[in-house]
């Protein structure tokens, strides 16, 4: 398997880390590639020419983030990251959408400040981002006490979009204030070997 991926992109360190928990990373090819540039074989495995892309041994592609982590899940060692059935993987369903969310907005505001200059940006639409965020981690806050000590897939989302507002968004986003729960959790995952061994290099 072939993994197309950016360094910096949230969503493919989602797929990284799940890679890494379900012992496979060693089973996949880790290709750095700058999307923007619209790399011929990335646009060839995936028309959208994003990242994550995953190409599979059999030469077809799977792409967008949770497709790719359910697939490396499935076929990985150790329990699900996503349970089969049942109430538990509704819930984990959830708390994936919401720091899938997170990231979401931390990307468009990062698109918004480094890719446009300053007099086409949006304040509106900024703030608006901003103010989603700030919702989301109160709410992570309110019940983080209740997520799993085991990883699964809300657990490497929420990691995963708490490091990406420290690598974007820090001058923008103090998430840590207000929210020292999230802050003690965070510092628990971030020492996790799969977390430090997909950490962006900058």
């Amino acid at each position: 398997m072939e993994l197309f991926y950016a360094d910096l992109s949230p969503y493919a360190r989602k797929v990284r880390v799940v890679a890494h928990e379900k012992g496979l990373a060693d089973k996949v090819i880790m290709t750095s590639v700058d999307p923007y540039g619209i790399p011929e074989r990335l646009s060839a495995a995936n028309p959208l020419c994003k990242v994550p892309t995953l190409v599979m041994d059999n030469g077809d592609a799977l792409f967008d983030s949770p497709v790719i982590c359910e697939y490396l899940d499935a076929m990985g060692d150790g329990a699900r990251l996503l349970p089969a059935q049942g109430a538990r993987r509704w819930e984990v369903l959830r708390r994936h959408a919401l720091a899938n969310g997170i990231i979401d907005a931390a990307f468009n505001v990062a698109c918004e400040v480094n890719r446009r200059e300053a007099g086409e940006r949006s304040p509106k639409w900024i703030e608006h981002w901003l103010a989603a965020m700030r919702r989301s981690v109160a709410a992570l806050e309110a019940e983080i006490d209740e997520w799993p000590d085991e990883p699964d897939m809300a657990t490497i989302a929420g990691g995963c979009a708490l490091a990406y507002l420290d690598i974007r968004l820090k001058d923008l986003l103090d998430w840590r204030e207000g929210h020292p729960e999230v802050a003690a959790w965070y510092e628990v995952v971030s020492q996790r070997t799969s977390m430090q061994a997909t950490a962006p290099r900058m």
